[in-house]
Formats: structure tokens, C-alpha cells, sequence
């Protein structure tokens, strides 16, 4: 008696389509550093110029102006988001958790918009999924980015949204980026009175 070779079984095809993924966390990683928020390029938000976009979005945290100062004359962007978090409950705003994604994505806009390099690599991802790939496992880094594969990461979110929106519009001219001394190419004059904050 032989036995009849066995019919090979239907496998799911092991090509199937996936969404590429960029990771990104460390500012000085290149080239997707610069979609963290601690990436060193100012931007113009609110009338003022920030050293970076992590100062910009910390300054909204604090209710009262001295300690929005405080926050501002961090020497480096992690140290401002440390000094925001350690904040006592009635330094922040009231409406904090309500306003901070608000807040994030108005952010988000300022940097791309003001830096076209910047738009130009957050347009180079395609439809890549974008993932800020923390390391410490804490609230923060969960609902912001993901760690072990585990988080909100919402900035992510937000700068595929902001691609998103990017792709849709019609090619245009942008104001002049800001330096790096974080003033407007020479000649040029914006709108708003700057007030350079001290990084």
C-alpha cells in the first residue's frame, strides 16, 4: 500500500504588503533626529523665538510667568522637560491635559513650516509609520512614543497627521527660516515683535 503525498496545505503568503516603520528617539541620530522635539533648530511660536520645540511646547505647562522663565533658561531641551515635569500641581495649567495635544500639534506646525529641510525629510518618509522609540519605560514615554513596542506614541501620531496635511497642499513659498542664532536671515523682517529667549 502507498501512500498518497499529502496535498500541500494553503500557507498565507509570507510577502505580504507591511507599512514600513522609522523609528527615531535621540535628537543627534541622523537623519531622523530631527523629529524629535530636543532636535536644536528654534522656531518662532506665540510672538517669541524658542531655542527648541520642546521649550516651546514646556513653556505652556507653567501657569505663572516667573516659572515659565525658569523652564525657558534651561541650558538644554531635556533639562526644560525635566523641569516642567517636576513641577508642583498648582505651577501648572489648570487646563493642562485638555490643552497639551492642542498645544504639541500647534508646535509640530511651527518647526515644519518655518524649516523647510525639515519638511522635506518628514515628506521624504512616504507612508512609513513613524515611532518615537523610547528606551525608559515610564508614563511619559508611553503616551508621547512607545516602549517595547508598547505606547500611545503620540508624536508620532502627530507628525504623520502633519504629513499628511503636507502632501495635500500645493508646493508654495514659505517665510525665511530662523537661524541657528535664532534671529531671520539678514534683510528680512517678520511680522511679530521676537523676543529671543535664553536657552
Amino acid at each position: 500500500m502507498t501512500k498518497t503525498p499529502q496535498t500541500e496545505q494553503q500557507r498565507p503568503d509570507k510577502q505580504t504588503a507591511t507599512v514600513p516603520e522609522i523609528r527615531f528617539y535621540r535628537a543627534n541620530e541622523n537623519p531622523y533626529g530631527a523629529f524629535s522635539n530636543l532636535f536644536p533648530r528654534p522656531i518662532e511660536f506665540d510672538g517669541r523665538i524658542y531655542p527648541t520645540s520642546e521649550h516651546a511646547y514646556q513653556a505652556g505647562k507653567a501657569r505663572k510667568p516667573a516659572v515659565r522663565e525658569w523652564i525657558l533658561n534651561a541650558p538644554t531641551p531635556a533639562l526644560a522637560a525635566m523641569a516642567a515635569h517636576g513641577l508642583y500641581v498648582w505651577d501648572v495649567m489648570p487646563d493642562w491635559a485638555q490643552i497639551k495635544f492642542d498645544r504639541m500639534r500647534a508646535v509640530l506646525r511651527a518647526k515644519f513650516d518655518q524649516h523647510a529641510d525639515l519638511r522635506a525629510l518628514l515628506l521624504s518618509t512616504g507612508n512609513a509609520r513613524l515611532v518615537e522609540a523610547a528606551t525608559v519605560n515610564n508614563a511619559v514615554n508611553r503616551l508621547w512614543g512607545e516602549v517595547d513596542g508598547k505606547g500611545e506614541n503620540m508624536l508620532g501620531v502627530m507628525l504623520m497627521e502633519l504629513r499628511t496635511f503636507y502632501a495635500q497642499q500645493p508646493p508654495k513659498t514659505t517665510k525665511p527660516s530662523i537661524s541657528a542664532a535664532g534671529m531671520p536671515p539678514e534683510g528680512k523682517k517678520t511680522a511679530s515683535k521676537l523676543l529671543p529667549a535664553r536657552a
